[in-house]
């Protein structure tokens, strides 16, 4: 089985990559796991030219959001985390996405859009400042799941579940039971 890991954190050691990582460690040993730290990605922003539709693939010059497609494209499960950004997901998380859409979805004749990766699984983390539960109240974390469930529901992946952290900035530390859920996150990827 491969396994994509998105980390749309610009930490590397922060709550989003910890939460990430004890769900990677759920996984079964011959898990093949491949890990995309955007930050540190080079990766041109969309122009909107739409041509990625019709031609199914980007024409922009090659980066690593061509990179990321490909692994996306090759993986049997994904697992995605971002901290909010203004009720949604990293922005630059966003503009990997954005450069990434000829990969996740294709487009029927008739203009509806065509799933490509139906049957796969994706597990999502987020985080936030915001504490509890005014993390709920002002749609943080559920804001990051919204904007991702919308991109993998026209994707064709199954969001298997999802595990948030809110108020960060008072709380920097995972909690046992914050661990524990991780790990159950990455345990549902696999199980069928």
């Amino acid at each position: 089985m491969k396994v994509v890991v998105i980390n749309g954190s610009p930490h590397r050691a922060g709550l989003v990559s910890q939460m990430l990582g004890h769900a990677v460690a759920a996984l079964p040993s011959d898990c093949e796991v491949a890990e995309l730290f955007v930050r540190d990605l080079t990766v041109r922003p969309c122009v909107g030219c739409m041509k990625c539709r019709s031609l199914r693939r980007c024409v922009l010059p090659e980066d690593d959001a061509h990179r990321a497609a490909r692994l996306i494209r090759e993986a049997d499960a994904l697992i995605v985390g971002s901290p909010c950004y203004w009720g949604s997901m990293s922005g630059a998380l966003k503009v990997l996405f954005d450069r990434m859409v000829y990969a996740l979805m294709g487009e029927r004749e008739n203009g509806l859009p065509e799933p490509l990766h139906r049957g796969k699984r994706v597990v999502l983390v987020a985080t936030c400042n915001t504490a509890y539960p005014w993390s709920i109240l002002f749609h943080q974390s559920s804001g990051v799941f919204r904007s991702l469930r919308e991109i993998f529901r026209w994707s064709g992946f199954k969001v298997v579940g999802t595990v948030a952290k809110s108020g960060c900035r008072k709380h920097p530390e995972l909690t046992s039971r914050e661990i524990a859920k991780c790990r159950t996150l990455g345990g549902k990827l696999v199980k069928r």
